[in-house]
C-alpha cells in the first residue's frame, strides 16, 4: 500500500514509518525541510526506504499538491500524525497559539482527509488513521487547545466515517496515553529540573499517575495497531476511538 504520514520527522510518525516501510510504499512528511530530510536519512541507515516530502497541513498549496498526488499516484493510507503542544491556563494562553494548535491538529486533519477522499472513493479503498490522544477522551488542566483539538478529531472521524461508509474506506483514531518518545523524555527532564525532583518522581507521580499499568506506551504498539487497521481483518472497524492508555480511562 502507498502510505502518507504527516508530522513524521520524529517520534510516533517516524516510528510508524519504520514499522511499515519493509512492506509498504511510505511517504513521510513534515513542515521542516531539514527535519524530514534528516528523518529520511536516519531511516535509510536502518534499512528503510521512504520518500520524503515537505508538507504543511495548514498550507493550501501543499494540500492541493496532496490532492494531486492522491489523484495521480494513489494514496491508500493517510496517517494524520502532525501535532504540537503548548501548556498555559486559558486566560494566559496567547490567542494566536491557541488557534495554531487547532489548525494543526483539527483543521489540518480535516483538510488532508478532504484532499485524499475523492481518490479513495474512486479506488473504493482507503484507510485513514488519526493519531489522537487519551486527551481525545479526558482532559488535563492547562491544555485547553490540545484537548479541544483532540476531542474534535474524534468527532471529525466519526462524521466522515458515516459519510464514506458505502465505500471500502475506514477512519479511526488512536488514543494513546503518554508515549515513550524523545519529546516526552525531554519533558521529564525539564520538569525534574524545574521542580528539583528526580526524573523517576516525574515519571511515576506525574506522568504515569493516571495509568494503572504504570508504563509508557511504546511506539511499536501504535505502529502495530496501525498495521492491523490497514489489514483485511479491520475492514469493519471504523469511526472508533482505539484506546491504548494502560487503563487510564477505566476510572
Amino acid at each position: 500500500m502507498r502510505v502518507f504520514i504527516t508530522g513524521a520527522s520524529s517520534g510516533i510518525g517516524k516510528g510508524i514509518a519504520q514499522h511499515l516501510a519493509p512492506d509498504h510504499e511510505v511517504i513521510i512528511s513534515d513542515c521542516s525541510a531539514a527535519a524530514i530530510k534528516q528523518a529520511q536519512q536516519d531511516l535509510k541507515r536502518q534499512g528503510c526506504h521512504v520518500e520524503a516530502q515537505v508538507f504543511d497541513v495548514c498550507d493550501a498549496t501543499d494540500l492541493a499538491q496532496l490532492r494531486k498526488m492522491a489523484d495521480e499516484n494513489r494514496i491508500d493510507v493517510l496517517i494524520n500524525n502532525a501535532g504540537i503542544q503548548y501548556v498555559k491556563p486559558l486566560e494566559e494562553f496567547p490567542p494566536e497559539k491557541w488557534q495554531q494548535l487547532i489548525n494543526v491538529m483539527l483543521v489540518g486533519p480535516a483538510m488532508t482527509t478532504r484532499a485524499v477522499l475523492p481518490a479513495m472513493k474512486a479506488n473504493n479503498f482507503g484507510r485513514i488513521i488519526n493519531i489522537g490522544s487519551v486527551h481525545s477522551l479526558v482532559a488535563s488542566a492547562y491544555k485547553s487547545a490540545y484537548v479541544a483539538a483532540k476531542h474534535g478529531l474524534l468527532g471529525l472521524a466519526k462524521t466522515v466515517a458515516l459519510e464514506v461508509a458505502a465505500a471500502n474506506i475506514t477512519i479511526n483514531t488512536l488514543c494513546p496515553g503518554y508515549v515513550d518518545t524523545d519529546m516526552v523524555r525531554d519533558q521529564i527532564k525539564q520538569q525534574a529540573e524545574a521542580h528539583q525532583i528526580p526524573e523517576s518522581t516525574v515519571i511515576n507521580d506525574i506522568m504515569l499517575k493516571s495509568m494503572p499499568k504504570k508504563e509508557f506506551i511504546e511506539i511499536s504498539e501504535l505502529a502495530g495497531t496501525v498495521a492491523f487497521l490497514m489489514g483485511p481483518y479491520a475492514k469493519n472497524i471504523t469511526a472508533q476511538a482505539i484506546t491504548l492508555d494502560g487503563g487510564w480511562t477505566a476510572r
